[in-house]
Order: C-alpha cells, then structure tokens, then sequence
C-alpha cells in the first residue's frame, strides 16, 4: 500500500521537535548566504547566479539521465538576464524549454502555483510532444491510456516496480487539493512547505513525464519565497544529484510508510543544508575569475575570440584546449586560432601542455606561476 492509498491522505505531519534544530540551521545559513552575496557588487552577484543556475539545470536534468550541452544551457541562461558573456551558442528547444520552466518558478516566485502555469512548464520541457520516441500528453495530466503510472526499474521481464502512483482519474481532484494548499497554507515555514511540495507533486506524479524536474522547480520555488529573493546562490538540484541513490531511497521508503514523513522532512533539510555549504564551491570559482580578470587586465589586452574562451577555461572547460577546438569554439580558421593562442601563449595566460604534435594542448597558467 502506497501513502496515497490510506484513509488519512493526504493528512502529513511530522515531528516538530526532531525537525526544529535542522530548519533553524538551514534557515540561518540561507541568510549568512544572502547576506555574503548583498555584500559583493552587481556584477558579482549576477555572476554567481548565472552559475547556480547553469549547475541546477544541468544537474536536475542529470538526475533523469538526460545529459544537456553546458553550454547551450549557459548562454540561454545569460542572454535571458541580459548578461554579456561573448558569444552565445544558440540553443536546442529542450534547452530553451528547461531554461524557462526554472527561470518562471524562481524569478516569478511571488506569481501564483496553477494548474494553467504547470501546463506551461510541462509543455515548454517537452516541445515535441515526445520523450525520447515516445509521444506523450503535454500541457496537460496523464490519462493512463497506456497502463498505470508506475517508477520502474530493472530489465525487461525482470521490472521492479518502486511506486506506482494515483490512478489518472484521481490526478485532477488531487492537484485541485495540493494547489489549494501550496498556495493556501500560511501556517506552515516556506521551507518546510518546498520539502513537502516535492514530495506531494511527486507522489501524485500527474504528467507522463518530466515530474521530478518540475517537482525541484516547485521546491525552488518555495525556497526562492522563503528568501524572497529570485536570485540563486545555491543548487538543491546538483546536491540531489550528488546524493540521487539517497533521494530515491527515502522517496520509496516514505511512498511506502504512513502519513508520518518526519524522516523525509529531515533529509530534504540535510540536504538542503548541504547545498548552502557547496554554494561556498560556486561562489570560490567566480571569485577566482574575478581575481584573473583584475590582476591581468593592465598587463594584456584581448580579443573578443581569446576573451570568450578564456571565460570558457575559467568556467570549467570540459577536456582539453586545442586549436581546432579554439576554431570550432570562435567560429574562425585554424590559422586564426594559432595565432591567437599562441599569442595567449605569449602573454603568460595558456601554458603548452607536455604532449606534443597532434595532440597539443593548451591550459591556463596558474595563478601561482603568473605571480612568480
């Protein structure tokens, strides 16, 4: 028997005692968090967004197994901030599709939770109307027509079947109760009200697809009013991901258990916990850009080329630097890229790695080796 099955569904409680350390702890990091950030400049701020939100797309998509391009998902990003970062990659529809959805829930976050806008998000992760090969309903709930929604897992004949959730002519009275709720309920912390909005939406699990991106949306979107602030310093998406078998072992055991979900409120405050403490990775690595940028920007001057892939290699860039990657990444010739990375070269920024002919490679010079 599944919690949506008993009598008292969906009456949760939990244990206020156990619970009270946690959500202080969180709620007092959530601050020193803001208010390192209202510290910094403009510039910092949105560049540290810019990141938070890149990981938390990337990652809660990582979590269903669909792997997006960094950069596409980077540049959606900054060009609907309105942030310069050199060139944009143009990007997919699910790309622009995700981008939306994450951007409408926490930038809007004062915006009522409806039936209509999750509709939106729904139609905007799936433009096609498929998933993979499959097509599915869209912009609207699930009706079963090809059997129960059920969370599976294990090869074919030998499925194991994790949860399966209210049947489809339930769907529309159940979101009728949670919206009701989400938006209705006062009383209870914001933050607790995003632990408990996950885990209700995904129990209810009302679209054929895409109800574990759209549930961490719906959690962002509780944190962002516990904050009140659109502004992300922080990924659960990429702490989830971190901690995915976790995640799905205390989300079948409470779809399991009783109406008592004191042990689901406490992971998602731990791992909440745990994501404001990664923030300080995000907010390490902009600082460290910032620091490049100010301590070479009397010594050299850049092109528009070298500047974006520069930017590139301090954001993280996947593999190795070569030539042609430095082409394909700028749009221009192989003759134009050994020039201008042999002039990066030159001016102390990239470093010849030891390997040599074909496989010549480029880094960046370390702080430390620049200071020397």
């Amino acid at each position: 028997m599944y919690i949506h099955e008993l009598k008292d569904w969906p009456k949760f409680h939990w244990s206020t005692k156990k619970i009270a350390g946690p959500l202080a702890s969180v709620s007092r990091r959530q601050g020193r968090l803001i208010g390192h950030m209202e510290a910094l400049g403009f510039k910092l701020q949105q560049e540290a967004v810019l990141q938070t939100l890149t990981s938390d797309v990337l990652k809660s998509s990582e979590i269903e197994g669909e792997k997006l391009d960094a950069i596409q998902v980077r540049s959606s990003i900054a060009r609907r901030l309105g942030m310069d970062i050199g060139a944009l990659k143009p990007a997919d529809r699910n790309v622009e599709g995700v981008v939306e959805m994450m951007l409408d829930a926490t930038g809007n976050y004062k915006q009522p939770l409806t039936s209509e806008r999750l509709f939106g998000w729904h139609a905007a992760l799936f433009p096609t109307g498929r998933s993979g090969m499959r097509k599915i309903r869209t912009g609207a709930w699930r009706d079963d027509s090809e059997g129960p929604m059920q969370v599976v897992s294990g090869p074919m004949g030998k499925e194991h079947v994790h949860y399966e959730a209210p049947k489809a002519n339930l769907v529309d009275r159940e979101m009728t109760s949670f919206l009701d709720w989400f938006e209705g309920d006062k009383k209870i912390d914001p933050v607790l009200r995003g632990g408990l909005a996950h885990l209700w939406f995904v129990t209810i699990h009302p679209f054929d697809d895409g109800n574990g991106r759209i549930a961490r949306a719906i959690a962002d979107m509780a944190l962002a009013r516990s904050e009140d602030s659109p502004r992300r310093f922080y990924s659960m998406s990429a702490q989830i991901q971190k901690e995915h078998k976790d995640y799905y072992d205390i989300l079948e055991r409470t779809q399991k258990g009783t109406m008592d979900v004191t042990p689901w409120m406490e992971w998602f405050l731990g791992c909440l916990g745990r994501a404001l403490d990664g923030a300080q990775e995000t907010l390490g690595a902009v600082f460290a850009k910032a620091r490049f940028w100010d301590r070479i920007k009397k010594d050299v001057k850049l092109n528009d080329r070298q500047r974006l892939v520069v930017n590139r290699l301090l954001d993280g860039f996947e593999g190795k630097l070569t030539t042609s990657k430095y082409a394909s990444l700028t749009k221009c010739s192989q003759d134009t890229a050994h020039r201008d990375v042999l002039a990066l070269v030159d001016q102390g920024i990239l470093i010849r790695n030891p390997e040599g002919g074909r496989s010549t490679s480029y880094s960046l010079v370390q702080s430390q080796q620049r200071s020397s």
